[in-house]
């Protein structure tokens, strides 16, 4: 039976998003029935044909009345500025996806489903863990998914990244202590030149002149999936001027001794076997546009893994913070379903 999804919030992941189901084998079980964006039709239309990052669509698409038409699909689109704004129900949606990025409390995702939306899977974090019912990680935890669950939160792109990633080392090696900095491409709350743009004042920064620390909550992202590691994580983030692909320095100290071959070995394995479409690994000299597009979770790069004292190790993951995060949200849409 096909799932009849609707996305709220058409930026950045929710265009990438029905740009992903029409490129993957999903687009045969997963139907987009309406989107909710408050952007004018002519410019989601213009969007949706035109991406600087991921290039042309490949298919058709126009604006048709009040709709977006994508081939031969036709999907309803609404402009409401509010959660209960949308007659879900009427619609018929299975579940709603919220992309939009805006709502993060339990009080504000109910007012969805109060509106007729069965089920939301949230493009980020909830803003604690009570205020979902659960958060899921393909690979890593999906699992647990159950029809019960009527609050889902895919967590993010950075969690997606590096949690697989921490489990192969811990499974192998006894992660003790985690230290890691985020390198993130630009994102959209940054002015492309200095202006009153955010209360973050390093926000308020040409995102295309500088590199510019911020705020992140991937500790907590951690943490909330490995919970054996709480107290022992610290994150910092760093945004660089590139439209997309980003990368995470990650240090550990590890409960056992190992070699950079050692961990790298580990990791190709994973890659080939338990972690196969979640999880590549590379000896080649790369950079980061090489990743672009690209549908994995994270790429481990062997060539810059280091080792120091036997225990403390360094690894540098790649991901394309859209790509692959959207990518991983379907995967958990399709499993979920299988639990209803």
């Amino acid at each position: 039976m096909s799932l009849r999804i609707a996305i709220n919030g058409y930026g950045r992941i929710g265009r990438c998003l029905l740009r992903a189901l029409y490129e993957s084998p999903w687009r045969e079980g997963i139907e987009v029935a309406a989107i909710n964006e408050p952007a004018d039709l002519d410019s989601i239309a213009y969007l949706t044909r035109f991406d600087s990052t991921h290039g042309r669509f490949p298919g058709r698409v126009e604006r048709a009345g009040q709709c977006l038409r994508i081939d031969d699909a036709v999907i309803p689109v609404s402009h409401a500025a509010a959660p209960g704004d949308v007659r879900w129900r009427e619609l018929g949606v299975d579940l709603l996806v919220e992309c939009s990025g805006r709502y993060s409390y339990r009080r504000e995702l109910e007012q969805f489903l109060a509106a007729g939306c069965p089920r939301l899977l949230l493009s980020h974090p909830g803003h604690s863990a009570a205020d979902v019912d659960r958060t899921a990680v393909v690979g890593i935890n999906h699992e647990s998914l159950n029809g019960a669950d009527r609050l889902v939160s895919a967590a993010s792109c950075t969690t997606n990244a590096i949690v697989p990633v921490l489990t192969l080392l811990d499974e192998a090696f006894a992660v003790e202590h985690v230290s890691m900095t985020t390198l993130h491409s630009a994102m959209n709350d940054q002015p492309l030149i200095d202006g009153y743009h955010h209360a973050d004042l390093r926000r308020t920064r040409s995102a295309m002149q500088s590199m510019i620390p911020v705020s992140t909550g991937l500790a907590r992202g951690v943490e909330r999936l490995m919970p054996a590691l709480a107290g022992r994580v610290q994150a910092k983030a760093i945004r660089v001027p590139v439209l997309n692909v980003s990368a995470i320095d990650l240090t550990v100290t590890l409960g056992r001794d190992a070699t950079a071959a050692e961990i790298n070995a580990h990791m190709a394995t994973a890659a080939d076997g338990d972690f196969a479409g979640l999880l590549a690994f590379t000896n080649e000299p790369h950079a980061s546009v090489d990743f672009n597009h690209h549908p994995h979770s994270a790429i481990v790069d062997g060539s810059q893994t280091r080792v120091a004292g036997k225990r403390q190790a360094n690894l540098l993951v790649w991901f394309d913070n859209e790509w692959g995060f959207v990518n991983r949200m379907i995967e958990l849409a399709a499993f979920w379903q299988s639990r209803w």
